[in-house]
């Protein structure tokens, strides 16, 4: 399976989680790899990295995206799809040293498939204000 594809699923099940408000429950993973039939074991090993990287790091990933949205809007107005989908990008380029590029551009092309039309640009101004905040290099590492 394409890290893409990887990906989408990723996004699938975080969203979710945060539809539900249960990043924690770590049994929801199993669950979401019994319905998908999922037997790929990289493919697993991919979605449980992501569910416990974004579990592990989620109040930082909070407060960094609170810190880059406009003034006057809070994370309580990103929608949970636009959420997850930045949670995803962020622990990927913070914590797996995915370049930025890569993770962002992936989940611009997931925003497309699933969000409204003006979420694209939404996700990609957060995004490169993190980019920034965190001076990250666009070198593979």
């Amino acid at each position: 399976m394409q890290r893409s594809a990887m990906r989408e699923l990723a996004f699938k099940f975080i969203y979710g989680l945060e539809m539900q408000k249960n990043l924690e429950d770590l049994e929801q993973i199993e669950i979401f790899i019994e319905n998908n039939e999922i037997t790929n074991e990289k493919v697993i090993q991919y979605l449980k990295d992501i569910q416990n990287g974004v579990m592990e790091h989620s109040n930082e990933m909070n407060d960094l995206i609170e810190k880059n949205l406009k003034e006057n809007w809070s994370l309580s107005r990103v929608s949970k799809i636009n959420l997850s989908l930045i949670k995803i990008a962020i622990y990927e380029m913070l914590y797996k040293e995915v370049p930025y590029k890569v993770a962002i551009n992936e989940v611009i092309e997931l925003a497309k498939k699933y969000s409204d039309e003006s979420a694209p640009v939404f996700i990609n101004g957060i995004l490169a204000s993190v980019v920034k905040d965190k001076k990250l290099d666009a070198k593979v590492k």
